[in-house]
């Protein structure tokens, strides 16, 4: 699998061990274009980076080497890690992002993506789980890389969880029990920023990110009996 180097100097000076890299965390770039896109992850001023990026006909450009700090995920939880730059591999996929015109992504990207995250997973013995988007960790703040990645593809690679698709049944729940067990169960899968005691205004936004990557033609931030469902059936087996 052929890389084009186009090196960015935006990492921590800390070279990182092998061992630390347990991550790996998909985002879109949100701009334009890719030239503006590689322009920004270049600039000093901007104090972004990732590890790669891959154009949407597949090409992968490597802006930072593995061991380095990229500084792609910012301020960030995930079960018990925060700030996960320190232990993520971050792969931004060019794309214009909700902001620009929302796209699908491109078979040769998504391709492309499949076959370096296979890459990685050996090198760095990443376990299937923890293949995660931007919106996983950063809820309140982000939406990459949105509800047309095709996160189903991947699980059938084994990069990345999923949900089988049957119905899964639950015994009826109190009304008031329903978003007690919902967050018990984001809580068990790694997701975090929320309260687990008592409801409040960013919830929506923590249930919007959940629906993006496993309920993704219903984005609606409402807690409904098919989210409740799916994220029982991934906390049982998280």
């Amino acid at each position: 699998m052929r890389r084009f180097n186009e090196l960015s100097p935006n990492f921590s000076k800390k070279t990182r061990n092998k061992k630390d890299i347990k991550f790996v965390i998909i985002h879109y770039t949100g701009m334009q274009s890719e030239i503006e896109s590689l322009r920004r992850l270049k600039n000093p001023a901007s104090k972004v980076s990732s590890h790669y990026l891959i154009n949407r006909k597949g090409r992968i450009y490597q802006l930072v080497k593995d061991r380095q700090i990229a500084w792609h995920a910012g301020k960030s939880k995930w079960k018990n890690f925060k700030n996960l730059n320190h232990n993520s591999i971050g792969i931004e996929l060019v794309n214009k992002g909700h902001r620009f015109g929302y796209e699908s992504f491109p078979k040769s990207q998504i391709l492309s993506l499949i076959n370096l995250c296979k890459k990685l997973k050996k090198k760095y013995s990443i376990k299937k789980h923890c293949f995660l988007g931007h919106s996983d960790i950063a809820p309140l703040r982000k939406m990459d890389p949105g509800e047309k990645f095709p996160w189903m593809k991947l699980n059938k690679m084994n990069i990345g969880i999923y949900y089988e698709i049957k119905e899964v049944r639950l015994k009826k729940i109190a009304k008031k029990n329903l978003r007690k067990l919902f967050f018990h169960n984001l809580y068990k899968i790694g997701y975090r920023y929320f309260n687990l005691k008592k409801k409040n205004r960013q919830d929506r936004l923590v249930i919007k990110a959940f629906q993006r990557r496993f309920l993704q033609k219903q984005v609606t931030g409402r807690l409904d009996s098919k989210t409740l469902q799916i994220s029982h059936f991934l906390a049982y087996y998280a």
